[in-house]
């Protein structure tokens, strides 16, 4: 994805969230970092049919409008990713600053993006602690190799919250909380819908993030817990193909994979999307696409009404690509440093999207006068994220 390179802007406490958002797309500067003002406190527009359960619950405040996990403090408030070039990532990241904007005592809000460099993920959290920020969200993308940097900036008096994949270590001691989500429940999810389209067993693919990342782990364990293994088998690398995220490692592995097995029953990809540009290869050798059990996109979700008529084995099952995970994560920094009250989660809770099958809780969602990288199960509309995506 294509964008702008700027400087570091001088804070402007009270400019509209739809500056808070174009702030948002207009991306990273030549060292990774960019800044924008917080806002007023206006919400991001109503939250989309799925639910958000994580941040939706936190958001809520009183008749001031303001959230009750925004105190009164003036904060200056700060997220870094290990890799935040994807679409997913930016949707993800003005998620993030519009649940900041919210909160009028946020002053400032930083961004980093680690390009998917361990070293750089590293230095972005010392720059951060350096630059004076007072709450610093991150996504340890690289796991336990960030602990050292979050215990760091945690002991400088920097309310620090690592979110999504675990990096080790312990609230209160390490860090300030550790924001997760139940990714054993979304591998349970998977395996039950596959044990429902796949009765007699099958070939199962596994495409995760970067080695070792906790989210493809604990994926693994929840569909262990569930299917029987004398009816289906892993292939592949182990424990899962490792993409980084990343859809053009992505296209790479996933063809590489349809070369070598004859026989692909289902695949597994906790980012949906990403797999778009490979799936075709079956076609071309002759082959249905396979069912396909993953995060929802509207990307996907096109293709799928696009191919499903010539591909009479493509199922298709989306838990939500859970963009709004941070938002918690965001609740939970921004209550810590400014005294606003926390909220009662610690856990994201990701809500079931598409069921090509049974068309519940959502069909097949396909939105063609969208760009194909939006995530319809997200709070932030779909038309705010089209506007990020240009």
């Amino acid at each position: 994805m294509a964008r702008l390179v700027h400087r570091l802007r001088p804070v402007l406490v009270g400019v509209s969230l739809a500056a808070v958002i174009a702030g948002c797309s207009s991306g990273t500067s030549s060292s990774g970092t960019s800044s924008t003002a917080a806002g007023n406190g206006q919400s991001g527009g109503p939250a989309a049919s799925a639910g958000t359960s994580g941040g939706a619950q936190a958001s809520s405040g009183g008749a001031s409008g303001v959230p009750s996990w925004c105190g009164p403090k003036k904060i200056k408030l700060a997220l870094t990713d290990g890799f935040g070039d994807n679409s997913w990532r930016i949707v993800t990241r003005a998620s993030a600053q519009d649940e900041a904007s919210k909160c009028p005592s946020v002053e400032a809000y930083y961004y980093a993006d680690g390009q998917g460099n361990t070293q750089k993920a590293i230095s972005d959290i010392q720059a951060m602690v350096a630059k004076g920020v007072n709450a610093l969200v991150v996504f340890p993308d690289a796991g336990k190799a960030i602990l050292p940097a979050l215990q760091s900036a945690y002991k400088a008096g920097v309310v620090t919250v690592p979110y999504r994949v675990f990096p080790g270590g312990t609230d209160g001691k390490d860090y300030n909380v550790f924001i997760g989500t139940d990714f054993v429940a979304d591998g349970v999810h998977w395996a039950q819908w596959l044990t429902q389209v796949l009765p007699q067993g099958g070939n199962i693919l596994f495409l995760s993030g970067p080695a070792g990342n906790s989210q493809g782990l604990d994926e693994l364990k929840g569909m262990k817990s569930v299917l029987d293994p004398s009816k289906f088998k892993f292939i592949g690398q182990q424990p899962f193909e490792v993409t980084n995220w990343d859809p053009a490692l992505t296209q790479r592995v996933l063809s590489a994979a349809i070369a070598k097995y004859p026989k692909i029953d289902a695949i597994v990809s906790d980012f949906g999307p990403s797999l778009v540009g490979a799936l075709p290869e079956f076609e071309k050798q002759g082959r249905s696409i396979p069912a396909l059990a993953t995060s929802d996109g509207n990307a996907l979700a096109c293709f799928y009404e696009d191919h499903k008529a010539k591909n009479p084995d493509f199922k298709l099952f989306t838990i939500s690509t859970e963009n709004d995970n941070v938002r918690l994560a965001i609740d939970w920094a921004v209550a810590l440093a400014s005294g606003g009250k926390t909220p009662t989660q610690k856990n994201f809770v990701g809500p079931i999207f598409e069921n090509s099958v049974t068309g519940k809780p959502h069909p097949v969602t396909c939105r063609r006068d969208l760009p194909p990288d939006v995530y319809l199960s997200a709070e932030l509309p779909g038309d705010e994220q089209a506007k990020l995506l240009k």
